[in-house]
């Protein structure tokens, strides 16, 4: 089961900015348009906790 695609469209990075995401359902992340946050996406739930986010360098 994939993300809701209502639920992709209100999503953003829960740092101050608040920047849109972008799915990646293949490797089943969301990623920071703004910051290049990398958050997991764990049993089609979304993990949007900053200490839990990976920075853009360190990939997968």
């Amino acid at each position: 089961m994939a993300l809701d695609p209502q639920l992709l469209e209100i999503l953003a990075c829960p740092d101050t900015h608040h920047a849109p995401l972008t799915y990646d359902a293949q490797v089943q992340t969301l990623t920071c348009t703004e910051c290049g946050r990398i958050f997991e996406v764990r049993d089609d739930v979304p993990v949007l906790l900053l200490d839990e986010a990976r920075g853009p360098a360190e990939g997968s």
